[in-house]
């Protein structure tokens, strides 16, 4: 049984910016501080065996300078890799490429606090249309699996069961209530209140299947 409520308050998001040789890109934050010791979370998010358990299938070769494919997703290239804190890569989806940190910090014995920055060029119009929930919902289903494979002393989640719940009544609140707290987050960055909820309302429609009102 998955605890709604319990799972979308205990994660931090946050909205920022930065200036690139590009230009100028969004930067979304999401973090949450598991009951685990700092590397076996490393090893969840680093291991091409354990990552299908909480997220996707993947192959490749996950070394500084090896190419990855997540099964029906983003591909790219590891760029950075300091174990057990930290990891980085170029997120690759269509003809698109943004950028994925990845921050693990022990913050007591066995409790460590994973961190991800998603680095993104994306232009003003498409922002308010769509805001931080476009990707970020779906980050917040990475972190929901990521908890759940600790809950279940490491093992896999499985599939057919994940998307069950998601398009349940319960998952269907989850990616409400994420989309809702993505728009709280780009409020508190400075989007006007009306545009964050437009973007929302979207965002929210696009993953549930809702007609936004």
């Amino acid at each position: 049984m998955i605890d709604v409520i319990g799972q979308i308050s205990a994660v931090e998001r946050r909205i920022g910016s930065r200036t690139l040789p590009a230009g100028q890109a969004r930067v979304m934050t999401i973090s949450q501080t598991y009951a685990a010791p700092v590397e076996d979370v490393w090893d969840a998010c680093t291991s091409a065996e354990r990552i299908p358990r909480w997220f996707l299938p993947i192959s490749g070769e996950l070394k500084v300078g090896g190419r990855y494919q997540l099964e029906g997703n983003a591909a790219g290239t590891v760029e950075r890799c300091d174990p057990p804190h930290s990891f980085a890569a170029t997120w690759e989806y269509g003809d698109e490429v943004s950028w994925i940190e990845v921050r693990l910090t022990e913050v007591e014995a066995g409790r460590t606090r994973f961190e991800l920055e998603h680095v993104a060029h994306v232009d003003d119009q498409r922002w308010a249309e769509y805001g931080p929930g476009a990707v970020g919902v779906g980050w917040d289903g990475a972190l929901l699996g990521l908890a759940s494979h600790f809950a279940a002393d490491g093992s896999g989640v499985d599939p057919a069961a994940a998307a069950a719940w998601m398009a349940s009544d319960e998952g269907r609140r989850f990616m409400t209530l994420s989309s809702e707290q993505w728009a709280e987050a780009s409020i508190a960055a400075g989007t006007p209140s009306d545009e964050a909820r437009a973007a929302q309302d979207r965002v929210t429609a696009f993953y549930t299947g809702a007609p936004a009102s």
